[in-house]
């Protein structure tokens, strides 16, 4: 094991039509299926659509950070 670590970031976008909470689990969810070594998100926005004067669908842009295999 390195006695050092580099990491990477990359931007999602997350959506539910449930809560801000799911769509943040949705993204990670499925940056999980193609990304190793995921180990942070940060919110940067959280937006959502409005349908007939209701929330329609939430939207949370994420930044998910994660670890280059061997640093």
């Amino acid at each position: 094991m390195s006695d050092h670590h580099v990491y990477k970031k990359v931007e999602v976008v997350g959506s539910s039509k449930t809560s801000i909470e799911d769509a943040i689990e949705n993204a990670i969810a499925e940056c999980s299926k193609n990304l190793r070594n995921i180990e942070w998100f940060e919110v940067q926005e959280t937006r959502g659509h409005v349908v007939d004067g209701k929330v329609g669908h939430y939207q949370v842009v994420l930044k998910i950070g994660f670890r280059i295999e061997g640093s």
